[in-house]
């Protein structure tokens, strides 16, 4: 198949990092000892930082500015970025070989610039991307196409050939109505992986089995 651009998510795609996420709504919460009253876990998963503050301002009435409330919630994952995550199977192995094969590449995540830089430069692995986009520097959350719509109009590559690198159900559809070829990547935090898997243009269950791209 044919790649000229990619534009890989970070957590659950790139960085096998999904759990710093499974619990992060409550433990803010908790941190600020105040009692979750829904499970927010899954539902921040499909927020941005900056929505998730700002759903905790409207719904748990915090004082604290969006700003601080996105800093408080970077520190308590700050070093787990810095010091603890790598990458999934087979992902610096497949962006050497993309890179040999001249494919431009970008990052598209929620998850703050910082961190991103942080953990992509212990790994190894920044280099290989040209520009990180977030949610935060978009403004919008996956939940709207602003955010590969950036990547695509930086890379400059052609629509049909650029792929998303996706793991979650919500990013997946988000992408694929904007026009996007997609690749659904396996993670075990993505509870329907069954409709990612049907979504998606390719499945991949890990990225040491990602040969139709290499051909």
């Amino acid at each position: 198949m044919k790649i000229d651009g990619a534009v890989f998510d970070l957590d659950g795609t790139l960085l096998d990092s999904m759990f710093i996420w499974d619990t992060i709504g409550e433990d803010y919460l908790l941190s600020r000892k105040i009692d979750p009253r829904e499970n927010l876990n899954q539902k921040f998963k499909n927020m941005s930082l900056y929505q998730a503050a700002c759903y905790y301002q409207s719904e748990y009435g915090l004082q604290d500015s969006t700003d601080e409330i996105i800093d408080g919630v970077n520190r308590m994952i700050e070093r787990l970025y810095v010091e603890v995550v790598e990458p999934k199977p087979g992902v610096p192995e497949f962006l050497v070989a993309l890179s040999e094969r001249g494919v431009k590449m970008c990052v598209a995540t929620a998850t703050d610039r910082h961190l991103v830089e942080a953990a992509l430069f212990r790994c190894g692995l920044l280099d290989y991307f040209s520009e990180i986009f977030t949610c935060t520097s978009v403004g919008k959350g996956k939940d709207q196409a602003d955010i590969y719509w950036a990547a695509h109009d930086f890379l400059g590559t052609p629509k049909e050939s650029t792929w998303v690198f996706e793991d979650a159900l919500y990013a997946v559809m988000t992408a694929k109505k904007a026009g996007f070829p997609v690749a659904g990547v396996y993670d075990k935090s993505e509870a329907d992986t069954t409709a990612v898997r049907k979504m998606a243009d390719v499945f991949i269950c890990s990225f040491e089995e990602t040969e139709d791209f290499l051909k």
